[in-house]
């Protein structure tokens, strides 16, 4: 059997919102988590995001989702709905730009809590094979 990662858990400050906004730009579903205190957002068959409430300093995370093409245009389209700012690069400032310079496109935003989300189509993380 190959290795696939089955779930994830990310601090937040709340983790309700957190989990919300993601499902809601990613056009997924979200509820309670059926063991332990986390919100769960059930990105496809085989992934779950929790979100774990943190009342300490929360550090910041990267996560990046690859989709189809069309994928991509409806999620980027979400993000335009919702009014959520989206950039180009991984940091900086919002420029409600595609990133277009590897080929494929991207894009970044962050959520309250300073993870920064990446939506792209092909991975350039694999651009070169294995090592």
């Amino acid at each position: 059997m190959a290795v696939q990662l089955d779930h994830l858990l990310i601090p937040c400050k709340d983790r309700e919102a957190a989990a919300k906004q993601l499902a809601r730009i990613l056009g997924v579903t979200y509820g309670p988590a059926s063991i332990g205190p986390f919100t769960a957002v059930h990105v496809n068959e085989g992934l779950t995001i929790d979100f774990d409430q943190w009342t300490e300093e929360t550090p910041q995370g990267h996560y990046c989702f690859r989709v189809s093409a069309s994928e991509f245009q409806e999620i980027l389209g979400r993000l335009v709905a919702l009014g959520v700012p989206y950039r180009s690069l991984p940091h900086g400032a919002s420029d409600q730009k595609v990133n277009l310079s590897l080929g494929s496109p991207i894009v970044y935003w962050s959520e309250p809590d300073g993870h920064v989300w990446e939506l792209l189509v092909q991975s350039y993380a694999r651009a070169s094979g294995p090592r």
